[in-house]
């Protein structure tokens, strides 16, 4: 009797095995970035993906490449991510979606993109991708409007504004005719200043004076994000108000945004990974907008450029930098 019962215990172990290695599967994932500002996405995702169980060296390794505003870096991170062959890829901004899309195009290589201001660049349409590609909208499109009323709040004399464009950006001339339709429907007058490369950057900068504009309007580019610390130097000297898409440059000086929180979007793209790990397909899963959106003001920068702040739009501000 014992002999039988250790003899059905051993095939009974025997028959589990192989049942507990595919359940401690060690899913193998690649997060690339453009630029450091998008650090916080990839905090978040890691942040949400411990919390539903996906614990890194036990049953998940993620890998993070930061491009650090080298497009040729870009370029290549993408191609030896894919080389790699990961269970998936989690991207943050178009910049770094673009081309890891089209070398993944007509595979079924899952990628959830963290953010990204027109997802219609990369998918069919926001109810179903057609493709492999799922992930959240950074809303930057259609916030832009709201963008442009929170700076006749902030500044209501301001009439001529300054939008600064990346004429390389992967959305340009889609968020210039945001930019362009907002002000005509809030009486201010756009004049686009061009700079493709951190040298164009430092060389038109100068050109933008308090005597020519009253306010700067940043595109959301990585190249704006890279640079930030130049345009805010420049806009305090001058007494401009900055308004930029990305939280993240608030933070370094820029006056105040109204915009989704990259950490939390790491979070909400967490779950996608998830389900996506549980079987669904990108395609089955619609293109999400932020969970949060954050209005940040940075009354510090407000205050070197003299600009009093009316005390109602402190009080609707999620923070207040002081």
């Amino acid at each position: 009797m014992v002999s039988l019962l250790v003899s059905f215990l051993t095939f009974f172990v025997i028959w589990m095995s192989p049942r507990e290695a595919g359940a401690q599967k060690v899913y193998r994932v690649a997060a690339l970035l453009a630029e450091e500002q998008f650090a916080p996405a990839i905090e978040g995702f890691k942040k949400k993906m411990a919390e539903l169980g996906y614990i890194e060296g036990k049953n998940i390794q993620c890998e993070v490449y930061n491009a650090q505003l080298d497009r040729k870096k870009l370029q290549q991170f993408a191609e030896k991510m894919i080389q790699d062959k990961p269970d998936l890829i989690v991207t943050s901004s178009t910049t770094a979606t673009v081309p890891v899309a089209k070398l993944t195009r007509g595979s079924n290589l899952p990628v959830v993109f963290l953010s990204s201001g027109n997802p219609l660049e990369l998918v069919k349409s926001y109810a179903s991708s057609g493709n492999n590609l799922t992930g959240i909208s950074s809303g930057s499109l259609e916030l832009t409007a709201k963008r442009l009323e929170l700076l006749r709040d902030l500044a209501p004399g301001v009439k001529r504004v300054v939008a600064l464009n990346n004429p390389k950006g992967v959305n340009y001339r889609e968020n210039l005719a945001a930019v362009q339709a907002a002000a005509k429907n809030n009486g201010i007058t756009i004049h686009e200043v061009k700079a493709s490369s951190g040298e164009e950057l430092r060389r038109v900068m100068p050109t933008i004076t308090h005597k020519t504009a009253h306010a700067i309007v940043l595109q959301p580019d990585v190249l704006f994000g890279g640079f930030i610390d130049i345009i805010v130097e420049h806009s305090l000297r001058e007494k401009l108000p900055v308004i930029p898409t990305l939280i993240p440059q608030v933070y370094k000086g820029a006056l105040a945004t109204y915009g989704p929180d990259y950490f939390s979007l790491g979070e909400q793209g967490a779950m996608l990974v998830h389900k996506i790990f549980k079987g669904a397909r990108p395609s089955d899963l619609p293109i999400e907008y932020p969970d949060k959106l954050k209005l940040v003001i940075n009354l510090k920068s407000a205050k070197a450029i003299g600009l009093k702040i009316p005390k109602e739009i402190l009080l609707r501000a999620d923070e207040v930098i002081e």
